[in-house]
């Protein structure tokens, strides 16, 4: 006899950890543990059915239903989609203004030319592809998959920004007192549209995001996909009070909920470095590749037992490497604003890195 749902989220609440990673398969009951995990930390007044104060923030497949879809049935050329009105939304984009770091999340993981327009109250955004002249384009109706990443820009935007403010050790200094209370953020599998390489940005967005947090603000996520789960395993696998489980749903319909020590069979390192290899012979390198590399180079120290990664890097030179892939691998406070562009020596340096890895500790070419 395993566990109830309601059981598990006891569990978690139970942990005294800043962030507990989960992988299930999908079917095992994610979605419905975020809601029972929130119904636990935030009940509603049985007398006004309202939440008791803001205690925790969550995003899963409940949270798409804040956006909806006008399109236009009559003229069938003004496609809208419209945001239920709501205390965080505002927050984020009338009272924070967040609404360019919005569309250059969402751009980074879709389209740089897929462009949303909110209107003036910000209770609708429009999408239209942006040809870089003054014809541009009919609005457009954006895929499910696009759909998703937008809500979760703006999830992550609203995110990013509550994080900010509960750094600020005094709550006076504080823009806003509606956070105060926030004890939890729970995120079930944010984006699973994403390609490979993009789903591997968000991992390490995610985790920069949440180390960055000072307050007592504590995270939960959960993932059924291998390489999103291996990425934030590995990303936290230095970073103390964090905790990683593995969520299984069991015949009688019940549930067990089991430590996570290892990230096996969730391996990755291989498909970064074909992917190094790939960009490197096609010279389509971007800025976060060097995340890619950063991530192949601490997952290797870790397998042969080095204490930093650094010390694998190449003893000549090796402290000018490390500054390097740290500028280059780090994202700053505004990260929408970065600029992308990799210089052609830093190319270089990411060419002779990958030979030397290869050479020093014997990976064969992961591309044929």
């Amino acid at each position: 006899m395993g566990l109830t749902l309601t059981e598990i989220a006891q569990t978690l609440r139970n942990e005294d950890k800043k962030m507990q990673l989960i992988y299930a398969f999908n079917g095992s009951g994610k979605t419905r543990l975020s809601r029972e995990f929130k119904e636990l930390i935030a009940p509603k007044d049985p007398d006004t059915e309202e939440e008791l104060g803001v205690k925790i923030l969550y995003y899963n497949a409940f949270t798409e239903d804040l956006f909806y879809w006008d399109n236009d049935l009559e003229n069938d050329t003004d496609r809208r989609l419209k945001i239920q009105p709501n205390n965080y939304t505002h927050w984020v984009l009338v009272d924070q203004g967040q609404e360019r770091n919005i569309s250059t999340h969402f751009q980074r993981y879709t389209n740089d030319k897929l462009t949303p327009k909110f209107n003036e109250d910000f209770s609708e955004v429009r999408f239209s592809f942006e040809t870089g002249d003054d014809s541009g384009s009919e609005y457009v109706k954006i895929s499910k998959g696009e759909e998703s990443c937008f809500v979760w820009s703006v999830f992550y935007s609203l995110l990013d920004q509550t994080i900010s403010e509960l750094n600020k050790a005094e709550e006076s200094d504080r823009e806003t007192d509606q956070f105060n209370d926030l004890q939890y953020v729970f995120i079930d599998d944010p984006v699973s549209s994403l390609d490979d390489t993009h789903l591997i940005e968000l991992a390490v967005d995610i985790a920069n995001l949440i180390k960055s947090s000072t307050s007592e603000l504590k995270f939960i996520i959960t993932t059924h996909n291998p390489l999103f789960y291996n990425v934030l395993f590995n990303e936290f696998s230095r970073v103390k009070k964090t905790k990683k489980w593995r969520l299984e749903k069991l015949i009688d319909g019940t549930a067990s909920l089991v430590e996570q020590l290892k990230d096996s069979p969730f391996s990755y390192h291989l498909f970064l470095l074909a992917e190094l290899e790939k960009v490197i012979e096609s010279g389509d390198i971007q800025k976060y590749h060097f995340n890619f590399l950063r991530n192949l180079f601490e997952k290797t120290s870790t397998f042969l037992g080095f204490n930093n990664w650094e010390e694998l890097l190449p003893q000549e030179s090796r402290q000018a490497y490390y500054n390097r892939i740290i500028n280059l691998s780090s994202h700053s406070k505004h990260n929408g604003e970065e600029v992308s562009i990799i210089e052609d020596n830093d190319k270089r340096v990411l060419g002779f890195l990958v030979g030397e890895v290869k050479r020093m500790y014997g990976f064969k070419s992961a591309v044929n």
